[in-house]
């Protein structure tokens, strides 16, 4: 997490009264204010096949703007924006959009809206009939009979503590998962959701799931701060001449990360946050930050007992701690004591790799036997080699710069290589992830262009997730910050928080916090590519070669700055070429083997999930590959 977010507990809590004003919504319609007005005519639908149809409104607006605007859809009569929609803007007074992902033969009601001062007002209801489809399906019947979870992306409804049970994924940020010895795959996180329901039932929120779709919550692993905070905290403060501290200010409990270490055991480390109890005054940084460690032997109990302290954020600028002037980042800290992340090599070390934004991502070894490091630590103040024990560097984005955007490391070992994978840029929408690998667990780490960012830094590539959007859908934004772990059988997954964007449904939703799961890929090459739709447990059926014909949305996901990458269509035809699209007058062709479409020279994974921008979310074909450092997303 990013040093923002510290004002979550603002911002959500300001979301929780913004959520009493929205219910002042009208979802009849009806005009805005005594100073506005809205009218808009009939829908007109053109273009229409198997599965789209192109849909055309006039809309008239006078004293104010609309903050959103599109078409409501279902098969079902007067549709509202709880119904699928197509999101669009008005321009030139009107509203125009394409409709997609729908059934074939099939008769569905449309209505345009626009809202206008918090109030919607919709156009009068439409019909229109979907092609019959002229061709024998080719998929597989256990396909087209799928149907996906059914709970709810926009959770708000179900957000607050009394409705915990029905939450499933909701109120996720920060994931950490582990597969424990009873079967279950286990959840943990930080503490921000949606309103602060968390705050009514203790800290580092746990779920589990025997099969990645259905999550039961569990509740809180800490139930109050442990003493040994407090503590450490006054001992640092009588070593540097400061007064005793008798009480504190609230903290942050941030960025878990759960392993089962063998033998009947597990382990939880995590993230405590004090702001300016330890380091006081005026231009001074104004956060310390601990991580500690909790163990249990039964994850189903969910009670944990503390292991008390492990490490603490560590400055090479002794107790110099003022920042420059003009410098309102430059961080006193060389290594912050944000996000740890645990991996276990291949011959039994255990190593502690965390940090956030300051200089970089650090590596440090503990002892297995105790979690603790394996060297004893000096104060946390001194020269660079003073705090040497505190870690080395693995991976920066600029050398000797003080504030970078990255953080949430996470790392795994894959058939030689260690991935350390990094969330990068702030958590609303420029939130994205990369990954870089090495042959030893404390680098060097190169990207896939043959960045070294552990010895020069540099930005890491390629990117695994990036702020997108498909169509008839809102898309996702701040998806990363993640957890990356397997079944144990070969197949790897990567867990992250989404988030709506910006002004979707006229609302201001970036504290919706679901939590995503995807399936991992791994190239021809040996990287990690994560698929564009998230798990649905579909059936896994091998693609035939025949399936892939047809029009797709591709998504671009090369990296653009707090934008969403949206879906364009690319269509292959059966004599294997590219007919339309980015590639178009490209060629094609399918490894059913290996499931490999190789597409413009792009080898892409090809796997089933679910299409979740589907009112039905039935099955879809999807892909995912690199190109050096561009990603490319697709589903059909």
């Amino acid at each position: 997490m990013d040093i923002s977010k510290c004002r979550l507990r603002i911002a959500a809590g300001v979301m929780a009264i913004l959520a009493l004003a929205s219910c002042s919504s009208s979802d009849e319609g009806g005009g805005g204010s005594e100073n506005a007005s809205v009218t808009i005519g009939s829908v007109t639908t053109s273009n229409v096949t198997e599965t789209s149809f192109d849909a055309a409104a006039d809309v008239k607006i006078s004293g104010a703007s609309a903050s959103a605007a599109g078409f409501c859809y279902s098969q079902q009569q007067n549709p509202t924006t709880a119904d699928p929609k197509a999101v669009a803007s008005v321009t030139s007074g009107k509203i125009s959009a394409t409709i997609s992902s729908l059934t074939s033969g099939t008769q569905y009601y449309v209505r345009a809206y626009a809202v206008v001062n918090g109030q919607v007002t919709y156009s009068p209801q439409a019909t229109v009939t979907t092609e019959a489809s002229q061709s024998t399906s080719v998929t597989p019947p256990e396909i087209e009979a799928y149907r996906g979870p059914n709970y709810p992306d926009d959770y708000r409804t179900l957000a607050d503590w009394g409705k915990r049970a029905q939450w499933n994924l909701a109120n996720v940020h920060d994931p950490t998962v582990m597969l424990a010895d009873d079967g279950y795959y286990y959840m943990y996180q930080t503490d921000a959701s949606f309103g602060n329901a968390h705050t009514a039932g203790g800290h580092f929120h746990g779920r589990r799931s025997r099969d990645l779709v259905n999550w039961e919550y569990l509740g809180g692993t800490m139930l109050s701060t442990p003493a040994w905070v407090k503590d450490k905290v006054n001992e640092y403060r009588k070593k540097l001449g400061l007064k005793e501290l008798t009480s504190m200010k609230e903290f942050g409990y941030w960025a878990p990360t759960a392993r089962n270490i063998g033998s009947g055991k597990y382990r939880m480390y995590y993230s405590i946050v004090c702001d300016g109890d330890l380091i006081n005054g005026e231009g001074t940084w104004p956060e310390r930050s601990f991580i500690g460690m909790m163990e249990t032997t039964d994850p189903a109990s969910n009670v944990w007992e503390d292991k008390g302290f492990v490490i603490c954020a560590a400055s090479d600028r002794g107790t110099d701690w003022k920042r420059p002037a003009g410098k309102e980042w430059f961080a006193y800290n060389r290594w912050n004591a944000i996000d740890p992340s645990l991996i276990i090599t291949p011959e039994g070390e255990h190593w502690l790799v965390y940090g956030s934004w300051h200089c970089g991502i650090a590596a440090v070894q503990l002892d297995p036997a105790t979690g603790k490091t394996l060297n004893p630590l000096p104060d946390p103040w001194g020269t660079a080699d003073d705090i040497a024990p505190y870690g080395r560097l693995i991976a920066t984005r600029k050398m000797n710069d003080r504030w970078q955007g990255s953080e949430g490391p996470e790392v795994i070992y894959h058939d030689g290589y260690y991935y350390l994978f990094l969330a990068y840029d702030g958590l609303d929408v420029p939130y994205n992830t990369r990954v870089v690998r090495s042959s030893k667990i404390t680098g060097p780490y190169v990207g896939i262009d043959g960045v070294d960012v552990t010895n020069f830094g540099g930005d890491a590539f390629p990117i695994v997730t990036h702020p997108y959007k498909f169509n008839d859908s809102p898309g996702w934004v701040g998806i990363s910050h993640c957890a990356v772990f397997s079944d144990n059988s070969g197949n790897w997954y990567f867990s992250s928080q989404g988030r709506f964007p910006n002004g979707y449904d006229d609302w201001a939703p970036n504290a919706i916090m679901l939590g995503h799961i995807r399936s991992i890929k791994w190239t021809p090459s040996g990287w990690p590519v994560v698929l564009p739709e998230r798990y649905g447990a579909v059936p896994n059926i091998p693609v035939k070669e025949e399936e892939l014909v047809g029009t797709w949305q591709h998504i671009d996901l090369g990296y653009k700055y707090a934008t969403q990458k949206e879906a364009v269509s690319m269509t292959f035809a059966a004599d294997h070429t590219i007919t339309s699209g980015p590639w178009k007058g490209g060629k094609w062709k399918f490894d059913e083997a290996t499931q490999i479409l190789t597409a413009n020279n792009v080898e892409l994974c090809i796997a089933r999930e679910c299409d979740w921008e589907s009112p039905t979310r039935g099955a879809c074909i999807v892909y995912a590959g690199i190109n050096n450092q561009k990603t490319y997303w697709g589903k059909k």
